[in-house]
């Protein structure tokens, strides 16, 4: 239990330094410790006293989210030492573009479909947790289904005029992680926590898969745009050089609060289904 109880500490510092880290602009040093987060996440979850299926359904979701961590932070590594290698001339940069926007995409269909199998083994839980029901469950069913409808708005609002059919197909790694948390969001309220922390955790994770159906319909868009030209377009794309060296105190407010989201909801995750168990044992 002490060694729970500590790698719960240790979670919960890592996920500041990270959100720290990510809000002063060092973002390989927020990626590291967003490993370190979910992976003493993951220990918290193996090391606690709960029945088996819970115990084993958080730590196996939050040890997925520790490789997708993992991976984007090699992925960062590889991009950051090609970045400064772009070549000269109209071609090479339209292949520089390509390349770009396709590791883009991968990087962002990995990071979907982590979301959707980290949740479902975090679902795995769900069964064996005490039933609620009553009015909370009403409302995480209403949030879940706005959380949906939200997503098909923003993908539906795509700018640009893709072929739908092949959009829809890009966007299949997305529109499954929305769904398996909008399906757990619904799921949390009729069981979980008292303190709903598991209606949380799963609430943040659900807004961080609302938000990748627009983020990942924009990158395949601009690869599209790229790879199939209108036939009576003459303009060929190019690169946007700022200048301007950014600012030495220039915080990243933006890339702080997505760390805090997502880390807080596999946090708030794990917590409240160990806790709904504990309550359902001291009954």
């Amino acid at each position: 239990m002490r060694l729970s109880s500590g790698l719960g500490v240790a979670a919960v510092a890592a996920g500041l330094l990270s959100v720290g880290a990510a809000l002063l602009a060092m973002r390989e040093a927020s990626l590291l410790w967003a490993v370190v987060t979910v992976a003493a996440l993951c220990g918290h979850a193996l090391t606690a006293s709960s029945a088996p299926r819970v115990r084993w359904g958080a730590a196996a979701g939050a040890g997925l989210f520790a490789l997708v961590a993992a991976a984007n932070l090699l992925w960062y590594r590889e991009h950051a030492a090609d970045a400064g290698e772009l070549a000269r001339g109209q071609a090479a940069t339209r292949a520089y573009l390509l390349e770009s926007l396709r590791d883009g995409l991968d990087r962002q269909r990995l990071n979907a479909w982590g979301l959707a199998l980290g949740v479902l083994l975090l679902a795995v839980a769900v069964p064996a947790l005490p039933a609620r029901g009553g009015r909370r469950g009403v409302v995480t069913t209403v949030l879940a289904m706005a959380v949906l409808v939200w997503c098909g708005l923003s993908v539906a609002s795509t700018p640009g005029d893709p072929p739908l059919p092949d959009l829809f197909l890009a966007l299949q790694p997305a529109l499954l992680a929305a769904l398996v948390t909008a399906g757990v969001l619904a799921a949390s309220g009729w069981r979980g926590d008292r303190r709903g922390l598991l209606t949380a955790g799963t609430a943040l994770l659900a807004l961080v898969a609302a938000r990748a159906c627009p983020d990942l319909a924009s990158t395949w868009v601009s690869w599209w745009t790229l790879v199939e030209p209108a036939e009576d377009a003459f303009l060929q794309p190019g690169i946007m050089v700022s200048t301007a060296a950014p600012a030495a105190s220039a915080l990243e407010v933006s890339s702080a609060v997505e760390t805090a989201v997502a880390l807080g909801g596999v946090g708030l995750a794990v917590a409240g289904a160990l806790r709904a168990h504990r309550e359902t044992e001291g009954r």
